[in-house]
């Protein structure tokens, strides 16, 4: 049986390499691009979101029921700050990466690493110290989206407040130097007396 002609025209045009032949491939390619990267970014998104952080119930029996009870949760402006606002950079690259470093999570939770209250309050302080060491190297990157030296009016604080906050930026200290414990609560055994310190 003998194709129609415009088939084997079409077939003879698609596998002849000229350049629109090529054209065709790269035409092709790059919408496959385009729609591998939005299926991309749309998985990444999807893991940003405060139901995929407490989809485990390590999460969502421990520190986020801690967080339910700060004002970071509940507040009198209503702004609430969600787990990927405090614990996932928005910029594309270091986002990547703190993906990347969140698999040591799943594998925690894969292995039953934390999977009782118990197991949890044992590993804390080396799961704070971790994130704690993260926010610091990144100079409080996240909580910066919100809270910034720049724009605090240090008049409008308490004076105490408003001293600390002096002292830290002349210091070139970091929010997490001295807010650990400001969504959650500190581990049993971690040592306050080396937090605020100028």
């Amino acid at each position: 049986m003998k194709l129609p002609g415009f088939i084997t025209k079409f077939w003879t045009w698609f596998r002849t390499p000229s350049g629109l032949a090529i054209g065709t491939v790269l035409t092709l390619g790059f919408i496959a691009g385009i729609i591998f990267w939005g299926g991309f970014n749309t998985g990444m998104e999807m893991t940003n979101r405060e139901e995929f952080c407490i989809g485990c119930h390590e999460m969502q029996d421990n520190v986020y029921q801690e967080y339910v009870g700060t004002i970071h949760y509940s507040n009198r402006s209503g702004v609430r700050a969600t787990c990927p606002d405090c614990h996932v950079p928005k910029e594309w690259g270091p986002k990547m990466i703190r993906k990347i470093q969140a698999s040591k999570e799943l594998y925690a939770k894969a292995f039953g690493i934390v999977d009782t209250p118990q197991k949890f309050e044992d590993h804390r302080l080396e799961m704070a110290t971790r994130e704690w060491n993260r926010m610091k190297a990144n100079d409080s990157q996240e909580c910066r989206n919100c809270h910034n030296f720049e724009f605090m009016d240090f008049s409008a604080q308490k004076s105490v407040a408003a001293n600390v906050h002096d002292k830290a930026e002349e210091a070139g200290q970091t929010c997490i130097d001295c807010h650990k414990g400001i969504a959650h609560k500190l581990p049993r055994n971690h040592d306050a007396s080396k937090d605020f310190q100028f």
